[in-house]
């Protein structure tokens, strides 16, 4: 499927869970395309329209002012995995390979390139189909910052914004009623949104999925501070967080999806058990979505501009296979599948978590 000749028309997606800068995206790179004469298609809800052969075609007027808007004009889907296909016959799911609809759809839009955006599933998939003979350029989405071969994912600074956010609301609560607040936030290998937003909103206790947590060293904490003189304490926790030689929470089992555990419900678990064990008040909040919606931070917004626009100019250069990504201040591109290879998880000795440290934030370990 090499494109022949000058690029003219280009497709773009954006695949798995939505977040905000996905609009500055697409706007970053429709605006350059339809200055160089490209004609844009805007497949909707990611990969499900690619295979179902779902698309609009995107205009000046259709990405003028969408640049502060949060989610995604076009749709996303985190069930449309052309090679993890879920079709219903007879009232039974079987999974299917849909990837040579995908492709054929592809051919019959007339695209020279498809612009895939957001994370490590979106980028696999959009890698196998590169494998496949379509011409790919991507670009990483995801709030967890999971991806190995950006310095930053767009999205993640809104969601820490998110996360600060209600734990300084947090803080005020607590401290008047003199109660632990849990607060769970997205998370599920890596625990970036946990970290980072943790240590933005002041909170006491961090919980990763990368270090398992002694339950003990939970409640010698939160019982230090009330014994300091400090009535309430404030815990961060990610929805993958694990206990020493204990299990993820998983909330649901969704075979549709390409990863099917769904978790949540760490929080809870973890307010029960500080609240028995201290017989301190305990309460606990679940983020959840609320850190995927809303406006892009203005940060988001100017690096999912510089990613669009990155995107486009790898496509009329036709250097496909390649996802851009941020290299300290400016934007340069990786092979995707250099891309997907390892992910970027949180380690016990990467600064930020020294950093917390040294203020005093627990990690629910005694070893840090």
């Amino acid at each position: 499927m090499a494109a022949k000749g000058r690029i003219k028309r280009i497709g773009i997606l954006t695949g798995g869970g939505d977040c905000p800068g996905l609009n500055a995206v697409i706007r970053g790179v429709a605006k350059p395309a339809h200055d160089n004469g490209l004609s844009v298609l805007g497949i909707l809800d990611g990969f499900e329209g690619l295979v179902t052969g779902k698309g609009i075609e995107l205009y000046n007027k259709d990405v003028s002012g969408i640049l502060a808007s949060g989610g995604t004009i076009l749709g996303s889907s985190n069930k449309g995995d052309p090679f993890h296909w879920p079709e219903s016959t007879n009232g039974k799911t079987q999974i299917v390979d849909k990837s040579k609809e995908a492709l054929r759809n592809y051919d019959a839009w007339g695209l020279d390139v498809l612009i895939a955006i957001g994370g490590d599933g979106t980028m696999a998939i959009t890698n196998r189909l590169a494998e496949m003979g379509m011409n790919v350029v991507g670009v990483p989405k995801t709030i967890d910052n999971d991806l190995q071969a950006t310095d930053l994912t767009f999205g993640h600074d809104s969601a820490v914004f998110v996360v600060s956010e209600a734990l300084d609301r947090l803080h005020t609560t607590a401290s008047s009623h003199h109660r632990v607040m849990v607060i769970e936030a997205m998370g599920r290998y890596a625990g970036w949104i946990a970290l980072n937003g943790g240590i933005a909103g002041g909170a006491d206790v961090i919980l990763l999925p990368e270090i398992p947590f002694d339950w003990d060293a939970i409640y010698e904490r939160v019982i230090q501070r009330n014994m300091r003189g400090k009535k309430f304490s404030i815990v961060c926790v990610a929805e993958g967080a694990k206990p020493k030689d204990g299990k993820m929470i998983v909330k649901k089992v969704d075979k549709k999806r390409t990863d099917p555990i769904q978790l949540g419900g760490i929080a809870e678990v973890v307010a029960k058990k500080i609240s028995e064990n201290t017989g301190l008040e305990t309460r606990y909040t679940v983020l959840g979505h609320l850190q995927r919606g809303g406006s892009p931070t203005p940060y988001d917004r100017i690096l999912s501009t510089k990613f669009g626009v990155t995107a486009i100019e790898l496509a009329l250069k036709k250097k496909f296979g390649r996802m851009a990504a941020l290299k300290g201040n400016e934007v340069k591109n990786v092979k995707i599948e250099d891309a997907i290879a390892n992910q970027k998880l949180v380690k016990p000795d990467d600064q930020a978590v020294r950093v917390a440290v040294a203020v005093g934030v627990s990690f629910g370990t005694k070893d840090l």
